[in-house]
């Protein structure tokens, strides 16, 4: 799925399978932490160079290894620095005891460590592998550090963040700039984790790019149009509206048809060929007199519908925007089975009392449905899969598009995109302010647009879930649904 490092992410197991492998194949694994602990102290130097002391917190395990090597260079370069232990220091083993033996300075015992005014700590508690609760001391030194505002370095992750998930176990720092090393963890895109990391750096120790991929999935990644770009179809001169695909938006009755506009005009303006807005007649006036180049067409009930379909470049429909929830929403839904369909809203909540239902309708072939909820809506279709706090967000996504056999666009600040064959995108490029009423609505028809040309519909999803981003940040801070439509491009 990624071609390159920088494209990968690895769970904390992955990691450290990865670590295993190259001791196995001979590289020290000593030597891999001194490196570590060396990138760590250079960007200390190069981003504190002011700094009064540096507080190295060192835990138990191989994280604090890399923090005792940080410390020693840190030292060794004239900086003021002081090293604060968790846990029993002679316990301490393997390659992190012998860093703690290299190390200069004597260790003071982590919970007496007391912040002041031109510190920078060096977190080098738990990193990425943390599974459990931090312990009591811990917590009560984050809560010290985060209340003096003192500038903190993560060494892989803020301790107290989970890699694999990015939930908070507990308690966690704040960091200012995060090292990590070789690769990314899911824990560094996925929220809260993601705002906790600060500014990341990914440092390269040693590790052979072999040995990464080859302990990676490449099932999970950032979502880049690396992932889909190539699928986009290519601008020729021959190119006709239909060849860029029709794309049919259901508008809701009188009174509630704005939205279906937004996500038309929005599919528009995203690639489609053309696209018409199927509206109840009693919102046909008002539609019209607010369309120009969209098309409209009179479609009251599932008969109407299935008139309709006999046009076979029709393949492509988005149904939920300000639709209206219940029995006329399932039996359109019905009539669209065999066709490509972007659910939303209305459309999801439809099937909350029978989401099997739904998922029967497109459980054969090749994913053609794809589902857009937020989180209250992604509980309403999955329940049980929403309520297990064993998985991650992306755990989830994935379980909902195999259920479904559909992509899923789990909405929220750390979109995740899921394919029902495990492939998962995390979403990076939203900016805080495209939060507003609306902007679910124009996500539908930029994923619709990329369906109706043609694009399997994880890759849709994908594509249009990144433009939307985009969108975002021409619009600025302050967008309204309006401004958002009038700034999606094409790629």
């Amino acid at each position: 799925m990624a071609e390159q490092l920088s494209d990968l992410l690895l769970t904390p197991a992955e990691m450290a399978a990865a670590d295993a492998a190259a001791a196995q194949s001979g590289i020290s694994s000593f030597g891999l932490m001194v490196t570590a602990g060396a990138a760590v102290a250079a960007v200390a130097l190069r981003l504190y160079p002011g700094a009064q002391r540096f507080a190295v917190l060192c835990g138990p395990g191989n994280n604090g290894g890399d923090g005792y090597v940080a410390a020693r260079l840190l030292a060794e370069s004239g900086a003021a620095t002081t090293v604060f232990h968790l846990g029993d220091l002679a316990r301490l083993q393997g390659d992190a005891g012998r860093t703690k033996a290299e190390c200069p300075l004597t260790p003071q015992p982590l919970d007496t460590y007391e912040p002041r005014q031109g510190d920078v700590v060096i977190d080098a508690i738990f990193g990425a592998g943390l599974g459990r609760d931090v312990p009591p001391e811990v917590r009560s030194v984050i809560e010290r550090v985060m209340d003096a505002a003192v500038p903190v370095l993560a060494v892989d992750l803020p301790s107290g963040v989970d890699g694999r998930s990015g939930e908070v176990l507990g308690a966690a720092f704040k960091a200012d700039h995060t090292v990590t090393f070789m690769t990314r963890k899911p824990g560094h895109l996925l929220m809260p984790g993601r705002e906790l990391c600060g500014k990341i750096e990914v440092v390269g120790i040693g590790i052979p790019g072999r040995i990464i991929k080859a302990c990676s999935s490449e099932r999970v990644g950032e979502n880049t149009p690396a992932r889909w770009k190539h699928l986009l179809p290519a601008g020729k001169l021959e190119t006709h509206k239909y060849k860029r695909g029709h794309l049919a938006v259901f508008s809701g009755g009188a009174g509630k048809t704005g939205a279906a506009r937004m996500t038309a005009m929005a599919g528009l303006r995203a690639g489609a060929g053309l696209v018409t807005i199927a509206s109840p007649v009693e919102a046909t006036a008002e539609n019209s007199a607010h369309l120009t180049a969209i098309m409209l067409r009179i479609i009251d009930n599932e008969t109407a519908l299935r008139d309709w379909l006999g046009d076979e470049r029709l393949q492509t429909f988005v149904l939920g925007p300000g639709f209206g929830i219940g029995a006329k929403a399932r039996a359109l839904v019905a009539a669209l089975r065999d066709r490509h369909l972007v659910l939303d809203a209305d459309g999801i909540t439809s099937f909350k009392e029978s989401p099997q239902e739904l998922f029967d309708l497109f459980a054969e072939g090749e994913p053609h449905l794809v589902l857009t909820p937020h989180e209250g809506e992604f509980a309403r279709l999955f329940p049980d899969i929403a309520a297990d706090g064993k998985l991650s967000k992306v755990d989830k996504a994935q379980a909902a598009a195999k259920r479904a056999n559909a992509a899923i666009v789990y909405k929220g600040a750390d979109t995740v995109i899921a394919s029902p064959d495990g492939r998962a995108l995390i979403n990076t490029n939203a900016p805080i302010w495209l939060a507003t009423a609306g902007s679910g609505d124009v996500l539908a028809g930029i994923i619709g647009a990329h369906l109706a040309q043609g694009l399997p519909a994880f890759e849709a999803a994908a594509a249009g879930v990144y433009l939307h981003g985009e969108a975002a940040q021409r619009a600025g801070k302050g967008l309204t649904a309006e401004d958002l439509v009038a700034h999606v491009l094409p790629l």
